[in-house]
């Protein structure tokens, strides 16, 4: 088993390729943060861009689902698929990590541990038997051991959650962030989950570090196009003791990632002000409320409009119905609830994915 390094960590960092990696990214997640405070509400893009993470994050892990299936899965609480839940209680954990640190402006044990269990629905917490060990898929071979010992474990965890929290060195946020994931994902203190549990750590960083003021922000797409660079990198890493080509692949990953999400803020954007005309030209129940419930999610449901607007349940159907005659919403009956599908957004998430 390779002896995992404390953080901070004693070899230098900051080469130039490194730090002109950063630059860009830099610049680039900026951009992110300023476009996004744009927005009316940060929620409509926050729910957008949650759920398209939550299923390629997932994925990552061989739980794979459409987005069909996704939206069936928050509506409906039995016959759905498992994978499907399995996208939808990530993004639950999302949210409940991000309410965390909005909360608290920390990141605790505790924390990590409440996401895993949200992702996971079970409580084992940290690894208390030996036996865990990173396999390659393909050809069964071991390529790696995390600590076994939970005291041990433990240990790296504190250790990981002090850097996290406290300016234990001088280095830019994006090279710590690049950094506290290598270190979670060889901790690897959970029995399952250590992957989706690591990524969400990322935008949770984030947020804490001031960096974004929403979860917006997600690796995950850029991992999986990249993933065996990702795990060649891994383990380059651990051999060698290097980290600048870790860190710059993260780095590169940010500044992609921004970018990307730029471009679908400002879709997102341009599809509400062409709905907020049809709203105002088509019908006259237009409100600010009402734009931003139809982008809340990519479906919504009379008893969503009526809590979101504060009106009674047979105006909110009132106004579905107007919404589905002048084609700005389509209705689907899934079980005994009918769900009216924002298609515009709908197929802006899919394109995301893509």
């Amino acid at each position: 088993m390779e002896k995992l390094e404390n953080l901070p960590l004693k070899n230098d960092i900051e080469t130039s390729n490194i730090l002109k990696q950063l630059s860009k990214s830099s610049r680039a997640l900026a951009e992110l943060k300023g476009i996004a405070q744009t927005l009316p509400n940060q929620n409509v893009l926050i729910n957008a861009i949650m759920i398209n993470e939550a299923k390629t994050s997932s994925s990552i892990e061989n739980i794979v689902t459409t987005y069909d299936e996704i939206y069936k899965a928050m509506v409906l609480k039995d016959n759905v698929s498992s994978a499907a839940k399995e996208v939808v209680d990530y993004r639950t954990a999302m949210w409940k990590g991000f309410n965390l640190v909005k909360r608290d402006n920390i990141i605790t044990i505790s924390t990590i541990v409440e996401i895993q269990e949200n992702i996971e629905h079970n409580t084992a917490g940290i690894r208390s038997v030996p036996g865990t060990v990173i396999k390659n898929n393909q050809t069964n071979e071991i390529i790696y051991t995390p600590p076994q010992d939970k005291d041990e474990i433990l240990f790296y965890l504190n250790n990981l959650v002090t850097y996290i929290n406290e300016d234990c060195d001088t280095l830019d946020p994006l090279i710590k962030l690049a950094i506290i994931h290598y270190q979670f994902e060889s901790i690897h203190p959970f029995y399952d989950g250590n992957g989706r549990t690591g990524r969400i750590l990322n935008i949770l960083y984030l947020v804490m570090a001031k960096l974004l003021d929403a979860p917006i922000l997600y690796l995950s797409k850029y991992i999986i196009k990249n993933k065996m660079e990702y795990y060649e990198l891994f383990q380059e890493t651990r051999k060698t003791n290097n980290y600048e080509n870790w860190i710059i692949y993260i780095l590169k990953g940010i500044e992609t990632t921004a970018l990307e999400t730029i471009n679908i803020i400002n879709k997102i954007n341009d599809e509400m002000l062409k709905t907020k005309k049809e709203l105002q030209d088509k019908t006259k129940i237009y409100s600010k409320e009402l734009l931003e419930s139809l982008y809340f999610d990519f479906y919504t449901k009379t008893n969503y409009i009526e809590d979101r607007l504060g009106i009674s349940n047979r105006t909110a159907l009132r106004y579905l119905n107007i919404l589905e005659k002048n084609g700005i919403l389509k209705s689907e009956k899934i079980g005994r609830e009918r769900i009216y599908i924002n298609e515009k957004l709908f197929n802006l998430i899919k394109q995301f994915e893509n």
